[in-house]
């Protein structure tokens, strides 16, 4: 989805709280009933044989008979595999004929030479799921996504490639790299499409292109790549929004590619879906709303989005009780686990906007799967008076728990297990700071390390262009009672400052640390090449800092700690790398306080224990946390909204489990978290926002 449509959000939440929905006028008669069958007899096309899904009469046709898509957005990589089942049965119950999902190939190929096709990354059983439960899938795989998922989908080694690719373009050297993708991800969704045999009946080009570019040639290409992977029959779609602007530059004129359009909920649809006929062939335009917002999206520092459930569903009736088709974006929305969430920009690319960890979206069916909520009841009481199925009864919600108070101690400061968690190998040495997808650190955290001469005045450090949060720190190597670092503050991307470091006696030069936590890539706008580190020079004093060392800290995706090796090839030329473990244990014995792993245990006595939990975090500062070595996300409550994160039952085992955390500012004084069974997005303050 596009962020685009905040800027219409003012209107939208204004009305929010009217009584009653005012239908609007439709800009052109409505298409026949699809509820009776009566109605829809003189529509039958001629009987065929062969199983098609195809568009005439400005309408959808599934095996020869009309069909209304009543759909949702749910994204398999925001879901454990164990719950794929779960949330797919929730959102039959709601009336749900089709699912549209996004294909990250961020997730899918996370470096150059490694492709994922297992576990949450197992598409092909994920679709091979909703077709055992009945579901149609309508598939957008790219190569850009949106999403709120970082970088819009591109995989972020991407970045490190020079010259710098252009992407979303006709750009050779970044449509080589889409050809291989592609090459690779549509062999293996062909046999699943509908005329195959399979759930997919529409595959899209892209993603709201028009709200970015138009690069014609771009979008031909795609097109081209897609029709010899996948043949002549199945729906090729773009959606973009409901204004001229958008769909002149976004969508493929001609019979080939069918233009779907999304906007604002509670506009009225009738005159987009009447503009978007005029960007489809004759005969070729039902009326689609490809993503029918139930919901938003919310950034660290805001008020949790929150919509009106009848107000929504009033909009959703607006479109089906004409013959429009819709999806719900999102339907369920999930969670965005480990480091992959995106963020947004505002007026420049330093007005940063990074996503929660919770992806709820205020959609129907919860983040845990909740779905006794006002929100899914008007929306199936509306969606159930339009289906053609009955609908299936309402599961109830899955059981949760709290497991309460979860003691926790310090094992060892960030910096104390350098050496154990970083190789020699990846310490890349350069005159000046690189950007963390050069030194081939995708996700967390970098340490930047130089030093500089000791001064009797004051010394002024400045860094021009951050990303996206830097904590600097000094020592002086010499002196045995500073052995340890003293923290000095933080640059933020939006609030960049100037720090002034303290005078320090020191015989020898003094040691600078700075270490930079990648919080997400914008994943749209003009801002989308999103570089993470430190991006410009390092000033102390008015002269350029140089001859540092970069020690990549390898928090990677979604579960374990592990190593992630730099990209040689597109290193910069200058930089080195150091051959023993003794620079990095030097450096270790300095930095022992600061950003920590705190460790603590809880017990699960039997299985039918093990249910779904939130973890709180309330009174710590910020940081990431792991359950039984899995990602569970980023926690930041003093910003807030969020103040717990979800951790779904298939992470717990009966048993010992282990909550480890890393705290990079300040950690709760009672060194306790705890286990607790609901959401809660209230934390936060007016004095902390971004």
């Amino acid at each position: 989805m596009a962020r685009k449509r905040n800027s219409r959000m003012t209107f939208f939440f204004a009305i929010l709280t009217l009584v009653a929905f005012v239908a609007f006028a439709p800009a052109f008669a409505p298409l026949p009933s699809l509820s009776s069958s009566s109605s829809t007899s003189h529509l039958h096309k001629p009987v065929v044989n062969d199983r098609k899904f195809e568009i005439s009469n400005d309408m959808f046709w599934k095996d020869g008979h009309p069909f209304q898509i009543i759909g949702g957005d749910l994204h398999y990589f925001r879901i454990l595999p164990e719950y794929w089942e779960d949330r797919l049965l929730r959102a039959k119950a709601l009336g749900l004929n089709t699912i549209q999902i996004y294909v990250p190939w961020n997730l899918h190929q996370p470096k150059p030479e490694e492709l994922v096709f297992e576990g949450i990354a197992d598409i092909e059983s994920f679709l091979k799921l909703c077709q055992q439960l009945g579901f149609l899938v309508m598939l957008r795989p790219g190569p850009y996504i949106c999403g709120e998922w970082d970088f819009g989908g591109f995989p972020a080694w991407l970045l490190a490639i020079e010259p710098a690719l252009k992407l979303r373009s006709s750009d050779p050297a970044f449509l080589h790299l889409v050809d291989r993708w592609w090459g690779i991800l549509l062999p293996k969704i062909a046999p699943l499409l509908y005329n195959n045999g399979g759930p997919i009946t529409m595959v899209q080009i892209e993603n709201e292109y028009g709200s970015y570019g138009d690069d014609r040639n771009y979008l031909h290409h795609l097109v081209s790549l897609a029709r010899g992977h996948l043949g002549d029959d199945v729906i090729l779609y773009t959606t973009d929004g409901g204004s001229r602007e958008t769909l002149e530059k976004g969508t493929i004129r001609g019979a080939s590619v069918f233009s779907a359009v999304d906007f604002t909920t509670g506009d009225d649809p009738w005159p987009i879906f009447a503009l978007q006929k005029e960007f489809n062939a004759p005969g070729r335009s039902p009326p689609l709303s490809a993503e029918f917002y139930t919901g938003w999206l919310t950034h660290w520092g805001e008020k949790i989005a929150a919509t009106d459930a009848d107000f929504t569903a009033a909009a959703l009736e607006t479109i089906l009780s004409k013959n429009g088709s819709a999806v719900l974006y999102m339907a369920h929305g999930g969670t965005n686990f480990g480091f992959l969430n995106g963020a947004n920009t505002g007026a420049d690319e330093s007005d940063y906007k990074p996503d929660l960890t919770s992806y709820d979206y205020d959609a129907p069916i919860k983040e845990s799967g909740d779905v006794d909520n006002s929100k899914f009841e008007a929306l199936r009481r509306v969606i159930k008076q339009y289906s053609r199925a009955s609908l299936p009864s309402i599961p109830s919600n899955n059981e949760k728990t709290g497991y309460g108070r979860i003691k926790v101690q310090k094992t060892a400061s960030l910096f104390d297990v350098l050496d154990i968690i970083c190789d020699p190998i990846d310490v890349v040495e350069s005159e000046n700071p690189i950007s963390m997808e050069s030194v081939g650190q995708m996700f967390g955290f970098l340490l930047y390390v130089s030093e500089y001469q000791a001064k009797k005045n004051r010394t002024i450090l400045s860094i021009q262009k951050v990303h996206d949060r830097a904590q600097v720190f000094v020592s002086c190597p010499s002196n045995d009672r500073g052995r340890r670092s003293t923290y000095i503050g933080t640059i933020e991307r939006w609030s960049n400052r100037e720090l002034g470091l303290p005078n320090i006696e020191c015989v020898s030069n003094i040691s600078l640390y700075i270490l930079v936590e990648n919080m997400g890539r914008v994943n749209y706008g003009p801002y989308t090449y999103d570089r993470k580190g430190i991006l410009s020079a390092v000033i102390l004093d008015g002269s350029v800092l140089q001859r540092w060392k970069m020690f990549s800290i390898p928090f990677h995706n979604l579960n374990k700690l592990q190593k992630v090796n730099p990209i040689l090839q597109v290193a910069d030329s200058r930089a080195t790398k150091t051959s023993t473990r003794k620079n990095l244990k030097d450096h270790s014995k300095i930095l022992s306080n600061g950003p920590a792993f705190y460790e603590g245990r809880f017990s699960i006595d039997t299985i039918n224990q093990v249910k779904d939990t939130f973890i709180s975090f309330s009174g710590w500062g910020k940081g990431v946390a792991f359950v039984n070595e899995f990602n569970i996300g980023r926690f930041w409550p003093s910003v807030g909204p969020q103040c717990n994160l979800y951790v779904p039952a298939p992470v717990l085992r009966c048993g010992e489990n282990v909550v480890v955390i890393l705290e990079v500012d300040t950690p709760s004084p009672e060194l306790v978290v705890s286990s607790v069974d609901h959401p809660d997005f209230t934390c936060g303050s007016k004095t902390h926002q971004l």
